[in-house]
């Protein structure tokens, strides 16, 4: 049953189980885009700050973005609050060595301003051989400076690969392109994530607003008096296995993602959403942003 709207009790942010049985929340707050612009890094700051205020602990950040210009952001909001977030930043595939992945590790955590990470993640397969990868997650571990790592863009061939290796058995998450609009991982790779126990990261979970002004996503919106966004984020935090991890940097849009945690769909609404969003009926190339 949804919740009441202007109820001044909000649903709590559940969370679901890592592999390791580690609690992750299933709506947090991603950063790609933050760090550019020195002009909007304090309304950056504020927003990621808002979230935590509102329960979103989960920040997903990486060296990719704004070429560590998101770390600094993210450090500067979760300082003095470390403890209470759980933290996940990405290697770039090129500094995804035995030896490389331990260093960048160390650069962003001084970034970051802490001394651990929660999750890191190889940010998309490159040449560097997996087993270097996990070899030096493996290390990374072992020093406290990681407590879990996983993978991010890969399909089920990949991890196959990876969970035949040694230390591939503890790799805790995939992060991927998934919304209504990109729906192809449901075909093979999302049934085999829950088949091996591992949550998947939706990343983009709105197409960066690009299906907001679908007819069917309005109208059910509007039924529920909600908006489009909060549609689409409902949707995945609906589903079985599913971390949606949506980019909010101004006040209102950080507001907009968190009350999405209180909208309930109704099988009606999904079956709409089917028809308007039909899942794949044939294997799909990863997407990839």
């Amino acid at each position: 049953m949804q919740a009441e709207r202007g109820s001044s009790r909000s649903r709590e942010i559940s969370t679901l189980q890592l592999p390791s049985g580690t609690p992750m929340p299933v709506l947090g707050q991603g950063t790609w885009g933050m760090g550019e612009d020195q002009a909007r890094r304090q309304t950056e700051v504020a927003a990621l700050r808002l979230g935590l205020e509102l329960g979103m602990t989960l920040i997903d950040t990486a060296e990719m973005y704004g070429e560590g210009g998101a770390e600094e952001v993210t450090g500067a909001a979760i300082e003095g609050r470390r403890a209470e977030v759980f933290l996940v930043s990405k290697v770039y595939p090129h500094n995804a060595s035995r030896r490389g992945a331990v260093e960048a590790c160390e650069r962003s955590l001084e970034r970051l301003k802490t001394d651990y990470l929660d999750l890191y993640l190889l940010h998309w397969r490159g040449s560097v051989p997996l087993a270097e990868t996990l070899a030096a997650f493996q290390s990374l571990k072992q020093a406290g400076k990681i407590r879990e790592y996983g993978v991010s863009n890969f399909d089920v061939r990949d991890l196959e690969e990876v969970g035949a290796m040694p230390g591939g058995d503890e790799i805790a998450t995939n992060q991927v392109l998934y919304n209504l609009m990109r729906r192809g991982i449901e075909w093979d790779l999302l049934p085999a994530c829950r088949e091996r126990g591992l949550p998947v990261m939706a990343y983009s979970p709105i197409e960066q607003g690009g299906m907001l002004g679908h007819a069917q996503l309005e109208l059910v919106a509007s039924r529920h008096n909600v908006t489009p966004a909060q549609v689409a984020l409902a949707w995945l935090l609906q589903q079985e296995g599913i971390i949606a991890i949506p980019k909010a940097s101004h006040a209102a849009h950080v507001r907009e993602n968190r009350e999405a945690v209180e909208l309930t769909l109704t099988d009606a609404d999904l079956t709409e959403l089917d028809r308007a969003f039909p899942p794949p009926r044939q294997k799909m190339k990863l997407a990839m942003r």
